[in-house]
């Protein structure tokens, strides 16, 4: 781990935060980012300028995106910068506008010249996970689809889930409880990461690390059983809460096994990476995670063997690279996609 620069400008401090934010935290790392935010009221101020310039770079190369390419492009690794140094405010506009140059050039290349959709075969455009850095610092991962209201101030951190699906890792401050609603229920954390899902009927909680409570909203009650010595109800690391949404509902408490942790999580975007593997084996891991599914629809297909990382949930872009690259050819059949040798 690059150590912070020693007696630095708060603003280099928090783009090599931000660095590390898009590559992702460990545990201690979120402790020392807690910490260093807390240390000084300048470090939030630097903190959020880094995170707008951050920012930019992903619009700017949005917008660049959809003048060149109805889809995300990115065929290989998540859209997050991968700069080993850090960087400095007075580079960020420089950095931007480099990136979108070099993202232009990219797509205007890779990708072949405009011909008249087929019905059947005319991509769609799917939507990636999503992943944003919340003001406090803490991540939110979004499943296709949910939607989210942020509300944070000095005192307060509150997320409301008002549609699908969201993993949360939380940022610890004591003094500022994190808290998402969802549907009357509210799920508060200090230092934790948890995913939580609303239904049309029920709202479902899932600790993946530390603990939460599970309140109503309103009442502020806890929705969970009494714990014994009179010790707080809380749900820990393994467990799951279901919630149903009628009144005088009973919340389900049960403890989660590891691979049906992994199951209920195959929705969160990870690399795969394949060696030499065969078209069977990489076309089975993206459809564990993903609504739409893949199939081979030439026997000979499965003869193919392909060495590529990509990430999980970018089923379009995979196929627009079997397309391009190996000259396949996909047909589009509501949520499966049929890959067939090019006639």
């Amino acid at each position: 781990m690059n150590p912070l620069p020693q007696k630095s400008d708060p603003i280099e401090a928090a783009t090599v935060w931000a660095v590390r934010h898009d590559r992702g935290l460990t545990a201690a790392e979120q402790d020392e980012f807690s910490q260093w935010l807390a240390a000084d009221p300048g470090h939030r101020a630097a903190w959020a300028e880094a995170r707008w310039g951050w920012d930019e770079l992903d619009r700017l190369a949005g917008l660049q995106t959809s003048v060149h390419a109805p889809a995300d492009p990115d065929l290989l690794l998540p859209r997050r910068r991968r700069w080993l140094a850090p960087v400095y405010r007075f580079a960020l506009p420089a950095l931007a506008a480099a990136a979108v140059l070099a993202l232009g050039f990219v797509i205007f290349f890779a990708r072949p010249a405009a011909k008249p959709a087929d019905p059947l075969t005319a991509p769609r455009q799917l939507a990636l996970i999503e992943q944003r850095t919340l003001p406090d610092g803490s991540t939110v991962e979004l499943n296709r689809g949910a939607v989210i209201a942020e509300e944070f101030s000095d005192g307060l951190r509150r997320v409301r889930l008002l549609r699908g699906e969201a993993h949360f890792q939380v940022v610890r401050d004591p003094a500022r409880p994190f808290v998402v609603e969802a549907a009357g229920v509210a799920v508060r954390a200090v230092g934790t990461a948890f995913n939580v899902r609303l239904e049309t009927t029920a709202v479902e909680v899932l600790v993946t690390e530390g603990r939460v409570r599970v309140d109503d909203a309103v009442r502020g009650e806890s929705l969970l059983a009494a714990a014994p010595a009179g010790e707080p109800p809380v749900l820990v690391a393994g467990q799951s809460a279901r919630v149903d949404l009628a009144p005088t509902a009973v919340p389900q408490v049960a403890a989660i096994s590891a691979a049906e942790l992994e199951q209920r999580l195959a929705w969160m975007p990870r690399l795969l990476d394949f060696t030499n593997a065969p078209m069977p084996e990489i076309v089975a891991a993206f459809n564990r995670g993903n609504p739409v599914q893949l199939t081979l629809g030439d026997a000979l297909l499965a003869d193919m063997r392909l060495s590529a990382t990509f990430r999980s949930d970018n089923v379009e872009g995979f196929v627009r690279l079997m397309e391009s690259e190996f000259g396949l050819r996909a047909e589009w059949r509501g949520d499966e996609i049929v890959l067939r040798q090019a006639r």
